[in-house]
């Protein structure tokens, strides 16, 4: 009898969530999607050329579930923004790459085109340029070929 006498311990009802489990959660998705933005960024240089901002809290606070939701939910789409701007300068360097096959190829049907490293997402100053052998006498004969550049001029300038 003295065991029914004692109160019993109190527990959560069953509908009730755990609002602490549910901080955790969001708070461990929030911080990997912190991080990935970044690695994609640093991954894709300089393919990615511009980063959507991050909406601005009003200092350092405690968020509700609410304010965690909607940060969590603003740091997913910039990261969809960020993927889909890296896949879409992949297509373009890809059709640039194509071009520069297609240039090699046949140059006189890809007249006066050049297509630098920078479109095809590679650093340098290398450039592929369809242009006339022997000036306008090839022009005019139609004699086309594709003359590679050798990169970046000296640095320092004109010697003296």
């Amino acid at each position: 009898m003295e065991a029914l006498d004692q109160p019993i311990a109190t527990r959560r009802a069953v509908g009730e969530p755990d609002v602490g489990a549910a901080r955790r959660s969001l708070r461990e998705q929030i911080a990997k999607l912190e991080r990935d933005p970044g690695a994609a960024i640093c991954g894709a240089y300089p393919r990615v050329a511009s980063v959507p901002g991050s909406r601005r809290l009003a200092g350092p606070r405690l968020l509700d579930l609410g304010e965690l939701e909607a940060l969590r939910d603003d740091l997913a789409s910039r990261m969809r923004l960020i993927q889909r701007d890296e896949a879409a300068a992949r297509e373009a360097h890809a059709a640039k790459r194509d071009l520069i096959e297609s240039m090699l190829q046949d140059p006189g049907r890809h007249k006066w085109v050049r297509v630098s490293n920078a479109d095809i997402g590679e650093p340098g100053c290398k450039h592929w340029h369809s242009r006339p052998r022997l000036g306008l006498i090839g022009m005019l004969a139609g004699w086309w070929h594709v003359k590679i550049s050798s990169g970046c001029p000296l640095a320092g300038g004109p010697r003296s």
